[in-house]
């Protein structure tokens, strides 16, 4: 099925609002982190390591690249659902090892009880589950018709 048919142009326009978050991700989380760790710090290295990844500079930078290079490939809709889809990935990372959204909603419904310090140092992971969904959301869906896919795609044709 092809969302550029009859009156899909308002799908491809949420589409492209859509990719808009890959830019927010890249203001907000990757450029911070890609500046400190280029500059040595090994604070989100060192993150990384607690979660019990192996090779934690490695995957540090992974998750870095994700921010910044693979978001901003889907904000501009270039590759758009393998850079959404590694992006989901690194964002399930994010809200369950990091930010421990299920034992957050287990607390939430009255499932478990954690100690308010426990829950306030994992953080919140509304944001993570957010971008989370965006990436899913365009992983499965593609960049549209206001995409380099789409621009690019046309030209092979």
């Amino acid at each position: 099925m092809a969302f550029d048919r009859g009156p899909g142009r308002g799908l491809d326009f949420a589409l492209l609002l859509l990719r808009l978050a890959g830019i927010g991700m890249v203001v907000m989380h990757g450029w911070g982190k890609l500046v400190r760790m280029a500059g040595g710090d090994r604070g989100f290295v060192n993150g990384v390591a607690e979660m019990g990844f192996p090779f934690p500079i490695a995957f540090a930078w992974a998750a870095v690249l994700a921010e910044t290079v693979l978001a901003v490939m889907v904000t501009l809709g270039f590759f758009t659902r393998p850079a959404a889809a590694i992006s989901a990935v690194n964002m399930a990372v994010a809200a369950f090892l990091r930010h421990r959204a299920h034992l957050h909603w287990a607390a939430a419904l009255g499932l478990r009880s954690y100690p308010a310090e426990t829950t306030k140092a994992w953080g919140n992971p509304e944001l993570a589950l957010m971008y989370l969904v965006v990436f899913l959301a365009l992983a499965l869906a593609g960049g549209g018709r206001y995409s380099l896919d789409r621009v690019l795609g046309s030209r092979r044709r």
